[in-house]
């Protein structure tokens, strides 16, 4: 099987489910290939760690993002005070830098914010869908495993 992913590979074990053989007079009961579905778990159990590690690395990138932003505003701080700096000379020209000072920091500021609330915004988006996924998987993984396990319970096949 190639690097298939979880949800794919829940889809080939629905499909082992839908062709496995009824017994007859067994109340619906099949057989079921189980070195078969036990290849799709062991492949299903090695996917879930790389799905943690996108999800890790969605963190990452959200830090460097924020990171970006912290360090992009304080070159804009920087280049504001120095222009404001240099004009403290003339009183007219010293109101106008300080106007515009004030005016390039709030700007920063609310920019900063923006920022954040929209990387925030679209990291909790992206761990909801990675969490979402993870759980959905491992929860078709239970089901499937609490079907397999009644099925041996109930008198089915052995692996």
């Amino acid at each position: 099987m190639s690097q298939a992913t979880v949800e794919e590979l829940m889809e080939e074990m629905y499909a082992l489910l839908e062709k496995a053989v009824k017994l007859p007079l067994s109340g619906g009961r099949t057989v079921l290939d189980s070195e078969e579905i036990k290849a799709i778990l062991d492949e299903m159990r090695d996917q879930l760690p790389e799905e943690t590690r996108q999800a890790r690395a969605i963190v990452a990138d959200r830090t460097q993002i924020l990171t970006d932003a912290k360090k992009e505003a304080e070159s804009i701080l920087r280049d504001a005070k120095e222009r404001a700096d240099k004009l403290v000379s003339q009183n007219e020209i010293t109101k106008q830098a300080q106007a515009k000072a004030t005016e390039m920091l709030a700007q920063t500021q609310a920019r900063l914010k923006e920022m954040k609330r929209a990387s925030n915004d679209y990291l909790d988006d992206l761990l909801k869908r990675t969490e979402d996924s993870i759980t959905a998987s491992l929860n078709e993984l239970r089901k499937t495993r609490q079907s397999i396990r009644a099925s041996l319970r109930a008198g089915g096949p052995k692996p």
